[in-house]
């Protein structure tokens, strides 16, 4: 189980909490998550997330990562004009917030 701020993931299940109620995430989504999440307090390339989430080695599109970004953030409830979960950090990537 990794646990940071209110979202609790549990890896072997793949199911995801926010404080006590769970989320519906799809895949990817729930890929994204992890990805970041394990990382927390760490910056996350693009790169890495197109690798390790979508087996990609190569950069299919910008808008991929962008709209799993939006749905994730509105499922987890972190709004993307004032982000307190996932922080995107222009030209380095998406950094999930230890606190």
């Amino acid at each position: 189980m990794i646990e940071v701020q209110e979202i609790k993931l549990d890896p072997e299940t793949r199911r995801a909490w926010r404080n006590d109620e769970e989320l519906t995430l799809s895949r990817k989504e729930f890929d994204l998550v992890h990805a970041l999440i394990k990382r927390a307090g760490n910056v996350v390339s693009r790169d890495e997330l197109m690798r390790d989430v979508w087996n990609a080695t190569f950069y299919t599109s910008s808008k991929t990562i962008d709209v799993h970004l939006g749905w994730v953030r509105r499922k987890l409830g972190d709004d993307p004009r004032k982000p307190h979960l996932i922080t995107t950090l222009r030209g380095k990537g998406l950094r999930f917030e230890k606190v």
